[in-house]
């Protein structure tokens, strides 16, 4: 996920158990493009000992085909392009999610990357722009290129997060791909992945947002695969998990080159993992770190409502704003 899966987030990630495979923040590569240094540290220096992906977003082919051969430069354990943003700034370029309206250039794209990179190639795609009657179309179109993975998200562009997956998509493509699909969204605790798992037939999950509020849902889910309980969360594991975010990115921003630290800025950025991470616990801690703006106060409020032993609610409320449609995804549903 953009500004937020970075390296320092990666670090605080593997000492949570950690996923199998990293996928870095997009570069965003356009014909001027130079790879940005602190997301290749998140190549150089992850020290994870798992493997990173590098990731790119974009439409200009010479572009993306120089830059994916710098990329292969690195220690990197394969290169990803992204056709599932949907943000509107990224589709208006028709980069992202936007390049599944444009499937004749998106066909050039990826038969130019597949000749480039001799090693492992993926795509991560949506399911279609407006619809997800698109998919077959465009799922011939991974097939043709011999991509060594297909993950998709299984909503739309214009569904953006707000609705319940396609799982019948997923499925299709488990079936018809000559390479593992990997099954991406509404993944938000250990019964929610192995539903995904089990009405797709995907190979992996991916996940993103789920991990920002929950950490151990990595572990979790291995736990629940093997049929072992998962570990049950306190409201004390998750301040020390906060506590332990914020003290990564403010090391890091301090030790990067990236001017003097503010701790102000600081508790601005840490708002963008807060609003995953407070949905579903109080609406007055969700309002009140929402206006913190000193650390003392941001560091005060997250004591005052989670330093206790109580256990954290299993998932996020199912008329979450952010985590919205995951309902048929449990098995009860």
């Amino acid at each position: 996920m953009q500004d937020v899966t970075d390296l320092p987030f990666m670090r605080v990630m593997q000492r949570y158990g950690g996923p199998d495979i990293y996928v870095t923040e997009y570069f965003r590569v356009h014909a001027a493009y130079q790879l940005e240094k602190h997301i290749l540290r998140s190549i150089t220096d992850s020290h994870t000992g798992r493997p990173v992906y590098a990731q790119m977003i974009g439409q200009d082919i010479t572009a993306l085909v120089r830059c994916a051969q710098e990329l292969l430069t690195y220690p990197v354990a394969g290169i990803d392009i992204n056709l599932g943003c949907p943000a509107p700034v990224v589709c208006r370029k028709d980069a992202g999610g936007g390049l599944l309206r444009k499937t004749d250039h998106l066909n050039r794209i990826l038969g130019a990357l597949r000749a480039t990179i001799p090693g492992k190639f993926t795509v991560k795609t949506r399911v279609g722009y407006h619809s997800h009657e698109e998919f077959n179309h465009l799922l011939k179109i991974f097939k043709s290129h011999g991509i060594d993975t297909l993950t998709i998200h299984g909503r739309t562009v214009m569904e953006r997060y707000r609705t319940p997956i396609h799982t019948s998509c997923i499925r299709t493509a488990v079936e018809q791909m000559n390479c593992p699909v990997i099954a991406n969204g509404n993944i938000v605790d250990a019964e929610t992945g192995i539903g995904l798992a089990q009405r797709t037939g995907a190979a992996g999950l991916m996940i993103g947002r789920g991990a920002i509020r929950n950490p151990w849902l990595f572990s979790q889910l291995r736990d629940a695969f093997l049929g072992h309980t998962p570990k049950i969360i306190k409201r004390s594991d998750l301040f020390e998990y906060i506590m332990d975010l914020y003290q990564e990115l403010a090391s890091y921003q301090q030790h990067s080159g990236q001017g003097k630290f503010d701790a102000r800025k600081h508790v601005q950025r840490m708002k963008k993992y807060m609003v995953y991470i407070a949905q579903g616990l109080d609406s007055e801690f969700e309002y009140l770190i929402r206006r913190s703006t000193t650390e003392e106060e941001f560091q005060t409020i997250c004591q005052d409502f989670l330093n206790s032993p109580d256990s954290l609610p299993p998932r996020p409320p199912e008329d979450s704003k952010l985590f919205c449609g995951f309902a048929a995804l449990r098995s009860d549903a």
